[in-house]
Protein backbone atom coordinates (compact mmCIF):
# COMPACT_ATOMS: atom_id res chain seq x y z
CA UNK A 1 0.00 0.00 0.00
CA UNK A 2 1.44 3.37 -0.99
CA UNK A 3 1.18 6.64 0.91
CA UNK A 4 -1.75 7.99 -1.10
CA UNK A 5 -3.83 4.87 -0.47
CA UNK A 6 -2.96 5.03 3.23
CA UNK A 7 -4.03 8.69 3.46
CA UNK A 8 -7.26 7.93 1.59
CA UNK A 9 -8.03 5.16 4.10
CA UNK A 10 -7.17 7.58 6.94
CA UNK A 11 -9.74 10.03 5.56
CA UNK A 12 -12.39 7.28 5.42
CA UNK A 13 -11.54 6.20 8.98
CA UNK A 14 -11.77 9.79 10.26
CA UNK A 15 -15.13 10.23 8.51
CA UNK A 16 -16.42 7.04 10.15
CA UNK A 17 -15.25 8.33 13.57
CA UNK A 18 -17.04 11.61 12.90
CA UNK A 19 -20.26 9.76 11.98
CA UNK A 20 -20.14 7.71 15.20
CA UNK A 21 -19.60 10.77 17.41
CA UNK A 22 -22.28 12.80 15.59
CA UNK A 23 -24.78 9.96 16.06
CA UNK A 24 -23.90 9.75 19.77
CA UNK A 25 -24.25 13.50 20.20
CA UNK A 26 -27.64 13.49 18.44
CA UNK A 27 -28.86 10.99 21.06
CA UNK A 28 -27.47 12.69 24.17
CA UNK A 29 -31.00 13.10 25.58
CA UNK A 30 -32.52 9.88 24.20
CA UNK A 31 -33.71 7.68 27.06
CA UNK A 32 -31.74 4.45 27.32
CA UNK A 33 -29.44 5.22 24.38
CA UNK A 34 -26.13 3.34 24.54
CA UNK A 35 -23.29 5.20 22.85
CA UNK A 36 -20.96 3.63 20.33
CA UNK A 37 -17.19 3.73 20.57
CA UNK A 38 -15.15 4.26 17.41
CA UNK A 39 -12.04 2.07 17.22
CA UNK A 40 -9.50 2.79 14.48
CA UNK A 41 -6.94 0.15 13.57
CA UNK A 42 -4.46 -0.60 10.80
CA UNK A 43 -5.33 -3.46 8.46
CA UNK A 44 -4.02 -4.73 5.12
CA UNK A 45 -6.38 -2.20 3.47
CA UNK A 46 -5.13 0.74 5.53
CA UNK A 47 -6.86 2.41 8.46
CA UNK A 48 -10.36 1.19 9.29
CA UNK A 49 -12.83 2.30 11.97
CA UNK A 50 -15.21 -0.12 13.66
CA UNK A 51 -18.11 0.52 16.05
CA UNK A 52 -18.41 -1.05 19.49
CA UNK A 53 -21.34 -0.64 21.85
CA UNK A 54 -20.49 1.05 25.15
CA UNK A 55 -22.45 -0.95 27.73
CA UNK A 56 -21.57 1.34 30.65
CA UNK A 57 -24.74 2.08 32.58
CA UNK A 58 -26.08 5.61 32.78
CA UNK A 59 -27.87 7.27 35.69
CA UNK A 60 -31.54 6.60 36.36
CA UNK A 61 -34.10 9.37 36.01
CA UNK A 62 -37.18 9.30 38.28
CA UNK A 63 -40.51 9.53 36.43
CA UNK A 64 -42.92 8.21 39.05
CA UNK A 65 -44.86 6.18 36.45
CA UNK A 66 -45.51 2.54 37.48
CA UNK A 67 -44.72 1.15 34.05
CA UNK A 68 -41.49 3.06 33.44
CA UNK A 69 -38.95 0.35 34.18
CA UNK A 70 -35.17 0.44 34.43
CA UNK A 71 -32.67 -2.15 35.60
CA UNK A 72 -29.70 -1.47 37.85
CA UNK A 73 -28.25 -4.82 36.77
CA UNK A 74 -29.24 -7.42 34.21
CA UNK A 75 -32.01 -6.90 31.64
CA UNK A 76 -35.72 -7.35 30.94
CA UNK A 77 -37.02 -9.22 27.90
CA UNK A 78 -39.47 -7.94 25.33
CA UNK A 79 -41.15 -9.52 22.31
CA UNK A 80 -39.87 -7.75 19.20
CA UNK A 81 -41.98 -9.05 16.28
CA UNK A 82 -41.89 -12.63 17.48
CA UNK A 83 -38.28 -12.54 18.69
CA UNK A 84 -37.21 -12.12 22.28
CA UNK A 85 -34.74 -9.29 22.88
CA UNK A 86 -33.18 -7.76 26.00
CA UNK A 87 -33.59 -4.18 27.19
CA UNK A 88 -32.28 -2.31 30.23
CA UNK A 89 -34.97 0.36 30.30
CA UNK A 90 -38.36 1.11 28.81
CA UNK A 91 -41.43 3.28 29.14
CA UNK A 92 -44.36 0.87 28.81
CA UNK A 93 -48.01 1.72 28.13
CA UNK A 94 -51.12 -0.47 28.36
CA UNK A 95 -52.65 -1.43 25.02
CA UNK A 96 -56.34 -2.31 24.53
CA UNK A 97 -55.71 -5.92 25.59
CA UNK A 98 -53.92 -4.89 28.82
CA UNK A 99 -50.46 -5.80 27.54
CA UNK A 100 -47.50 -3.54 28.28
CA UNK A 101 -45.83 -2.14 25.15
CA UNK A 102 -42.96 0.30 24.70
CA UNK A 103 -42.82 3.13 22.15
CA UNK A 104 -41.52 0.68 19.50
CA UNK A 105 -44.50 -1.64 20.01
CA UNK A 106 -42.48 -4.34 21.80
CA UNK A 107 -44.38 -6.30 24.45
CA UNK A 108 -42.97 -6.77 27.94
CA UNK A 109 -42.54 -10.48 28.56
CA UNK A 110 -43.34 -12.49 31.66
CA UNK A 111 -42.16 -16.03 32.24
CA UNK A 112 -45.33 -17.32 30.52
CA UNK A 113 -45.59 -14.84 27.65
CA UNK A 114 -46.66 -11.19 27.35
CA UNK A 115 -47.53 -9.47 30.63
CA UNK A 116 -51.24 -8.59 30.92
CA UNK A 117 -52.15 -6.12 33.70
CA UNK A 118 -54.61 -3.48 34.83
CA UNK A 119 -53.60 0.19 35.33
CA UNK A 120 -53.34 -0.28 39.13
CA UNK A 121 -50.69 -3.03 38.86
CA UNK A 122 -47.24 -2.60 40.38
CA UNK A 123 -43.89 -4.21 39.64
CA UNK A 124 -41.34 -4.79 42.40
CA UNK A 125 -37.54 -5.01 42.32
CA UNK A 126 -37.64 -8.79 41.72
CA UNK A 127 -39.95 -8.38 38.70
CA UNK A 128 -43.09 -9.60 40.48
CA UNK A 129 -46.20 -8.01 38.95
CA UNK A 130 -49.05 -7.52 41.47
CA UNK A 131 -52.54 -6.15 41.46
CA UNK A 132 -53.06 -5.50 45.17
CA UNK A 133 -52.17 -8.78 46.91
CA UNK A 134 -52.65 -10.90 43.77
CA UNK A 135 -49.53 -11.93 41.84
CA UNK A 136 -50.31 -11.55 38.13
CA UNK A 137 -46.96 -12.45 36.61
CA UNK A 138 -43.22 -12.55 37.02
CA UNK A 139 -41.13 -10.69 34.48
CA UNK A 140 -38.80 -12.65 32.26
CA UNK A 141 -35.38 -11.30 33.22
CA UNK A 142 -31.70 -12.16 33.02
CA UNK A 143 -30.30 -13.73 36.21
CA UNK A 144 -29.40 -11.14 38.84
CA UNK A 145 -31.65 -8.44 37.37
CA UNK A 146 -32.93 -5.74 39.73
CA UNK A 147 -35.89 -3.69 38.48
CA UNK A 148 -36.60 -0.07 39.39
CA UNK A 149 -40.23 0.84 38.74
CA UNK A 150 -40.86 4.55 38.13
CA UNK A 151 -37.40 5.15 36.63
CA UNK A 152 -35.85 5.29 33.16
CA UNK A 153 -32.18 4.96 32.27
CA UNK A 154 -30.72 8.12 30.75
CA UNK A 155 -28.36 8.12 27.76
CA UNK A 156 -24.74 7.23 28.59
CA UNK A 157 -23.45 9.89 26.16
CA UNK A 158 -21.16 12.63 27.51
CA UNK A 159 -21.81 15.64 25.25
CA UNK A 160 -18.44 17.31 25.98
CA UNK A 161 -16.50 14.13 25.19
CA UNK A 162 -18.41 13.67 21.93
CA UNK A 163 -17.64 17.28 20.89
CA UNK A 164 -13.95 16.66 21.59
CA UNK A 165 -14.12 13.44 19.53
CA UNK A 166 -15.80 15.31 16.66
CA UNK A 167 -13.06 17.96 16.63
CA UNK A 168 -10.38 15.27 16.79
CA UNK A 169 -11.93 13.37 13.86
CA UNK A 170 -12.19 16.59 11.80
CA UNK A 171 -8.52 17.39 12.44
CA UNK A 172 -7.48 13.85 11.53
CA UNK A 173 -9.46 14.13 8.29
CA UNK A 174 -7.90 17.50 7.42
CA UNK A 175 -4.37 16.25 8.19
CA UNK A 176 -4.83 13.17 6.01
CA UNK A 177 -6.31 15.32 3.24
CA UNK A 178 -3.38 17.78 3.30
CA UNK A 179 -0.88 14.90 3.30
CA UNK A 180 -2.69 13.31 0.34
CA UNK A 181 -2.55 16.59 -1.62
CA UNK A 182 1.15 17.00 -0.78
CA UNK A 183 1.92 13.45 -1.96
CA UNK A 184 -0.04 14.04 -5.15
CA UNK A 185 1.85 17.31 -5.81
CA UNK A 186 5.19 15.54 -5.20
CA UNK A 187 4.28 12.76 -7.65
CA UNK A 188 3.11 15.22 -10.29
CA UNK A 189 6.32 17.21 -9.95
CA UNK A 190 8.44 14.05 -10.19
CA UNK A 191 6.59 12.92 -13.35
CA UNK A 192 6.96 16.38 -14.94
CA UNK A 193 10.69 16.50 -14.06
CA UNK A 194 11.23 13.10 -15.68
CA UNK A 195 9.44 14.28 -18.84
CA UNK A 196 11.62 17.42 -18.99
CA UNK A 197 14.82 15.41 -18.51
CA UNK A 198 13.85 13.03 -21.34
CA UNK A 199 12.97 15.93 -23.59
Amino acid sequence: MDGMELMASAMHAAQARLDVSADNLANVSSTGFERHLARTSLSANGLVTSRQLDTERASLRHTGRNFDLATTSGALFVDDRGRSSATRSGSFELDNAGRLRDDRGRQLLGRNGPVVVRPEATIDARGVVRDGDVVLARLRMAPGTVVESGFLEASNVDAVKEMVDILSAQRAFETAQKTLVALDDTRSKAVNDVVRVKA
